[in-house]
């Protein structure tokens, strides 16, 4: 990965964690279909030596965000851990952990983004589209047109999935958060 100044495109790939996909209160293995199609975009940029990151959702035992979402993702318990498909390219990448829906608030990720100074492109992949999908694409355009930074936001339909739930349809869900998601300025692809 070139240093973070010089890095001009960056891939974030988004709470692909157990948590979500594999064991848990939350975990829907439905998510996981889009993970070729991640690692393929990785391999890419691990091979153009751009910049990758990894956000990992991690809560202690009594978050607050429980009283909106069934426990999950909890420090030690496994579920917080990157998927085994997509462990290997951690090595290559920065790595933050959240303690919400939204990884703008993660601890140092705007200061790293800060460094950035050629960035030109951004391309977020993961889960949940929704929730935390839409909770850091939206914000990032709003910092960046904060900034005057003239910085694509760009979200992938093919490596972005949610959950499927009563009261919650994977389908309407995602075309949901994509409407809010182009109306805000993100490039959805």
């Amino acid at each position: 990965m070139k240093r973070l100044e010089e890095i001009e495109r960056l891939v974030i790939v988004v709470d692909m964690v157990n948590g979500f996909i594999k064991f848990g209160n939350l975990a829907d293995p439905y998510v996981n279909h889009i993970t070729p199609n991640i690692i393929k975009l990785i391999e890419k940029t691990i091979e153009d030596e751009e910049g990758l990151a990894f956000i990992a959702d991690n809560h202690e035992k009594f978050s607050t965000e429980f009283k909106k979402f069934l426990e999950h993702c909890v420090k030690g318990s496994g579920e917080e851990e990157v998927i085994d498909e997509l462990k290997k390219y951690l090595t290559y990448a920065l790595y933050f952990i959240k303690n919400s829906t939204s990884t703008i608030y993660a601890e140092n990720f705007l200061e790293t983004i800060k460094k950035m100074k050629n960035l030109k492109e951004v391309e977020i992949v993961g889960c949940d589209t929704d929730i935390c999908i839409l909770n850091l694409a939206i914000p990032l355009v709003c910092f960046f047109d904060e900034n005057n930074w003239d910085v694509m936001v760009s979200v992938y339909r093919s490596m972005v999935e949610t959950y499927d739930a009563p009261n919650h349809n994977r389908d309407e869900y995602n075309e949901m958060a994509f409407k809010l998601m182009k109306q805000a300025g993100v490039n959805v692809i």
